[in-house]
């Protein structure tokens, strides 16, 4: 008979004190990239909800010019800068990703990039999902989205 797993444990309704004060609000913040189409769309770059960062899905344009690169490799690397560059705003780096989602249009595109994507993930690599779809601009070969948590 294999092993069974324990029971959760399970908290009783109503089990914390009467006269526990209510948890304080939490504080969100958002770091916006500067790029264009925050303002345009209506979104940030990332958002900092303690313990999670949560980082937008990222697109290879180059972090200081906007050019797009015309090779996947090219524009995997320019999405890990920016996502770099908004988990160090945020407090936290590659190393506390927990989660990366990847979306490419063409299934040829991803593996040249796993040499990019092991170097940044290193000795932790999060949990992970691909997703083959028509990106926003046919040119775009990548887009990454990673939620990290805050060290400490």
């Amino acid at each position: 008979m294999p092993p069974r797993w324990p029971a959760p444990a399970v908290v009783a309704a109503g089990a914390a004190s009467a006269a526990a004060e209510p948890p304080a609000p939490m504080a969100i913040t958002r770091i916006a990239s500067g790029a264009p189409w925050e303002a345009l769309v209506g979104y940030c770059r990332a958002v900092v909800a303690p313990p999670f960062v949560f980082v937008s899905g990222t697109v290879g344009r180059h972090p200081d010019t906007g050019d797009l690169p015309p090779d996947v490799e090219s524009q995997c690397a320019n999405a890990l800068t920016i996502i770099g560059r908004a988990l160090a705003a945020a407090g936290s780096d590659f190393a506390q990703v927990v989660r990366v989602t990847y979306y490419l249009p063409n299934r040829a595109d991803f593996e040249p990039c796993w040499p990019q994507l092991r170097a940044a993930f290193g000795a932790h690599p999060p949990a992970s999902t691909v997703i083959f779809a028509a990106l926003l601009d046919p040119a775009m070969k990548i887009e990454i989205e990673v939620t990290a948590l805050l060290p400490g």
